[in-house]
């Protein structure tokens, strides 16, 4: 079964893609929840048309987001954190942490969008955080876990 995706859904694909699906995820999951509709051959022209439409306003997001990627990348984002005797944290850094701390150097990025290394941050030290601005932009961002 084919359905046109309306919006980004986590490891399955973005808003407007084509995919194919099981029937049954499609008719009882995407379809109710208003995240797809049916691939019909009426939908797909629409959204061809939609899409050549949009490919230039696209392009020039991706050029913004691509910037922002590279400007960061050279960044050490310093994160501020409660540590005790032994360096430990209390708690651990999570990516909203990460989020405000990019927002505080007037990035906006959103938590979602961040995928960290690891699970969570439970030492003073540098890390490294995947950062999605755009569907095609990927960067890297290092960010150091410092005393308060």
């Amino acid at each position: 079964m084919e359905v046109i995706l309306k919006q980004d859904v986590k490891n399955l694909g973005y808003k407007d893609d084509v995919i194919s699906v099981k029937p049954g995820y499609g008719r009882n999951f995407l379809i109710p929840n208003n995240l797809a509709e049916m691939a019909t051959v009426a939908s797909k022209k629409m959204l061809t048309e939609t899409v050549k439409q949009r490919a230039f306003k696209e392009q020039k997001v991706k050029t913004v987001a691509e910037a922002t990627a590279a400007k960061l990348k050279d960044l050490v984002i310093k994160v501020g954190a409660k540590v005790g005797e032994s360096g430990k944290i209390f708690g651990s850094v999570t990516s909203v942490q990460l989020a405000d701390a990019i927002k505080k150097l007037g990035y906006d990025v959103d938590r979602k969008n961040i995928t960290m290394s690891e699970d969570g941050v439970k030492t003073v030290g540098t890390y490294t955080a995947d950062v999605r601005f755009h569907k095609e932009v990927v960067g890297t961002v290092t960010f150091e876990v410092v005393q308060e």
